[in-house]
């Protein structure tokens, strides 16, 4: 089971670091600076009854990738 959600996560990593712009240095970042720039972050979360609300910190060093990423994901719920 373990094995199985490693390679999960690899895969969900190597598949938002392949969403970056082409010629950006987000790109061809190591995994670990990816994690800890975009997925460990430290927020406030609102839930809402058809979505739910990231607040992040205003003094976050790279808040325009956060809003670029996600927007090229495919949604998951219609």
């Amino acid at each position: 089971m373990r094995l199985f959600l490693h390679i999960g996560a690899y895969w969900l990593m190597w598949s938002l670091r392949s969403l970056m712009p082409r010629r950006s240095r987000w790109r061809g970042i190591q995994f670990d600076t990816l994690r800890l720039r975009l997925i460990k972050l430290a927020v406030r979360l609102e839930t809402l009854k058809r979505s739910i609300r990231l607040h992040l910190p205003r003094s976050m060093p790279d808040q325009g990738i956060l809003g670029y990423a996600p927007a090229r994901l495919p949604r998951l719920v219609s």
